[in-house]
């Protein structure tokens, strides 16, 4: 609704005017019945926009409100599936857990960093751990040149008790696939090694260790041929 117009008054007798004085008082009088209903319009008018404004910022403190809780809910969801608040500029080793204040869902770091990208921007140094709370589907990655022993996993001690890890070799056009399960005590490592299947000859052979603060899935390629490794792991996390 528009702003209703109060229209203007005509121009006051004065008795400094006697000649027009009477006419301007007949005009003048006649225009205040007028222009009170006017006023009052307006007064309505202004009242129903003030009514308004409130209702509306009780709809807004409403949703700020809500708006805040839902955003404690899930960062209090993100950190009690392993991760805590990322921040920007802070030294993150791999395997470490946090949780991005942008979306609240928890990602591991895959390539140590010190970046400013929030992890769920930033897919060369963080990857999802798809929620955390012992089983969130995730994957890291390694390439190696040699048949030297060689770390293609690492997994912080403290933040995963156990892992279920599938991992696919791939080398010169041939594949190899197994499954390895994986549990420590915080000082010693063990897996069993199940399910393997190759397109031709076995790529290589797999064991786990630690190393400081880290649980290392171990591989020893068959070929000093490129051999690229990816791990899918399913974490599971310390009971709280």
């Amino acid at each position: 609704m528009a702003y209703p117009p109060i229209s203007t008054l005509p121009p006051a007798p004065s008795r400094s005017s006697p000649d027009t004085f009477a006419d301007l008082s007949d005009a003048f009088v006649a225009a205040l019945g007028p222009f009170q209903t006017e006023t009052n319009a307006a007064g309505t008018y202004i009242d129903g926009i003030g009514t308004q404004v409130d209702a509306d910022a009780i709809t807004a403190a409403a949703a700020a409100v809500s708006a805040a809780n839902d955003a404690t809910a899930a960062a209090n969801s993100a950190a009690s599936a392993g991760g805590v608040l990322w921040v920007s500029g802070t030294s993150y080793a791999v395997g470490y857990v946090v949780y991005s204040p942008i979306t609240f869902t928890n990602y591991r770091c895959i390539q140590a960093t010190s970046g400013t990208t929030d992890p769920s921007l930033d897919e060369t140094n963080w990857v999802s751990t798809g929620g955390g709370g012992g089983g969130g589907l995730t994957e890291q990655t390694a390439t190696t040149t040699a048949t030297t022993e060689t770390a293609i996993a690492t997994y912080v001690a403290a933040d995963y008790t156990a892992m279920e890890l599938t991992v696919v070799a791939d080398s010169a056009g041939e594949r190899t696939i197994t499954k390895l399960l994986v549990v420590h005590n915080g000082t010693t490592a063990s897996a069993t090694q199940y399910g393997e299947v190759s397109t031709a000859t076995v790529l290589s052979t797999y064991d786990v260790d630690i190393s400081g603060s880290n649980v290392r899935l171990l591989a020893t390629p068959a070929s000093a041929t490129s051999t690229e490794f990816t791990t899918k792991e399913n974490l599971f996390e310390p009971l709280a």
